[in-house]
């Protein structure tokens, strides 16, 4: 079962994926500098907009996701696939190189 966010999205991760969102990066330092888009570097944070079904063991059993959507993650710095539908850009990463959910 897919749970989608809010936001309907028409990507649908299967097994052990994760769709997400990358959070805004900022666009000026705390000086006042405004970096332009080559200077700055891809957030490692995202908000989960939806998730798989979780990964299948050998014997059939399936392990759920430990993310939910809406969750904010962190993850590997080159782990995520990139994809733009509709004109938003979203990343798919596997829930093995989530590395933790950030708690507010």
């Amino acid at each position: 079962m897919t749970q989608k966010s809010a936001q309907k999205i028409s990507l649908k991760p299967v097994g052990n994926r994760v769709v997400a969102k990358r959070t805004e990066e900022q666009t000026t330092t705390k000086g006042g500098i405004i970096l332009p888009d080559s200077a700055k570097q891809k957030q490692e944070t995202a908000i989960v907009v939806a998730i798989g079904t979780g990964a299948t063991t050998k014997d059939g059993k399936v392990i759920p996701i430990p993310v939910s959507v809406g969750d904010t993650i962190l993850m590997d710095r080159y782990a995520a696939q990139e994809v733009t539908i509709d004109d938003e850009e979203y990343i798919i990463v596997k829930a093995d190189d989530i590395i933790a959910i950030v708690e507010n």
